[in-house]
């Protein structure tokens, strides 16, 4: 994990607490939307204490009361998951001090290292994550 954290930070200009906080989104968001069969094999790449760490740096874009956490609950409550992620994500990344635009980028060198370490059955996951 620290290689994908060290390549997060130099590759976008972040910083550790960005980098880390911005990965426990992802992974909250994959957690989420993922069964537990389907999780564990991202789990099995991150490992387990590494995955209860980054959870517990991920800020609450829903419970912060914004725009963005609030369009991310109406978009999911009617039935719009991916506008809701989505929306979700981007109001973390927001807390985080990182834009829209950083997050694009940021999923990509996530998933790219997700599917180099884990191979054929985490990219099924991933698929089933993004689908």
């Amino acid at each position: 994990m620290e290689d994908l954290i060290k390549n997060l930070t130099s590759q976008l200009n972040i910083d550790e607490g960005q980098a880390t906080g911005g990965l426990g989104l992802l992974l909250k968001l994959a957690q989420d939307k993922l069964d537990l069969g389907d999780f564990s094999k991202i789990t099995s790449i991150v490992g387990s204490d590494n995955i209860n760490t980054l959870l517990s740096k991920a800020p609450n874009p829903e419970s912060s009361g914004g725009l963005m956490g609030a369009l991310g609950g109406l978009a999911s409550s009617l039935g719009a998951s991916k506008l809701g992620s989505l929306a979700t994500l981007s109001a973390g990344f927001k807390q985080l001090n990182m834009g829209s635009d950083t997050l694009s980028s940021f999923g990509r060198i996530v998933v790219a290292h997700l599917k180099n370490e884990g191979g054929d059955d985490v990219k099924a996951a991933i698929k089933k994550f993004l689908g």
